[in-house]
């Protein structure tokens, strides 16, 4: 009986291991923040993603990772610390009308209560798309964000598209 239960309990650390491996985006480095003896360090790790909605627009984010016994079983809870960057590396297009606020990319930050967002809008007036990362929990959100612009610009000879054009 005893085997059964810690081999469902293992199947089950190890089935969200990878789930929250398939969320994972494009990592660009790892630095330790925390040395741990037997156990992995605490780090920041930094990744990047496209805007999947924005042709031409990629965002950086960093956020703490937990070493220890939970961060190694891929139980603990992550803190809501996220600094976010988005800038222009093309020439921008959209690829479908968005509504404002509407959420670019999610990531779990713990096993079943807490989500890492980022959300995009536009700043019609100045032609600028605006991106904010926050956490929220199921219970209680948290109040740490980070927020990013990107002026949409012109790129060699293609004219800047108007991100008000595209809104819903």
């Amino acid at each position: 009986m005893l085997r059964t239960i810690t081999g469902a309990a293992l199947a089950l650390v190890l089935g969200t291991a990878a789930a929250f491996a398939s969320d994972d985006p494009e990592l660009i480095f790892k630095k330790s923040t925390v040395w741990k003896l037997l156990t992995p360090d605490h780090k920041l790790a930094t990744y990047a993603i496209d805007d999947p909605l924005v042709n031409g627009v990629a965002c950086h984010y960093t956020v703490p990772e937990k070493g220890g016994v939970s961060g190694m079983l891929g139980v603990a809870e992550e803190v809501s610390d996220i600094s976010l960057a988005c800038r222009q590396v093309g020439p921008i297009s959209f690829k479908d009308k968005f509504e404002q606020g509407d959420e670019m990319f999610e990531q779990r930050r713990s096993l079943f209560f807490k989500k890492m967002r980022i959300v995009r809008g536009c700043d019609k007036k100045r032609n600028v798309l605006v991106y904010l990362s926050y956490s929220d929990k199921l219970i209680e959100g948290s109040p740490k964000n980070s927020t990013s612009t990107v002026p949409i610009m012109p790129w060699g000879t293609q004219e800047a598209p108007r991100c008000a054009d595209w809104l819903k």
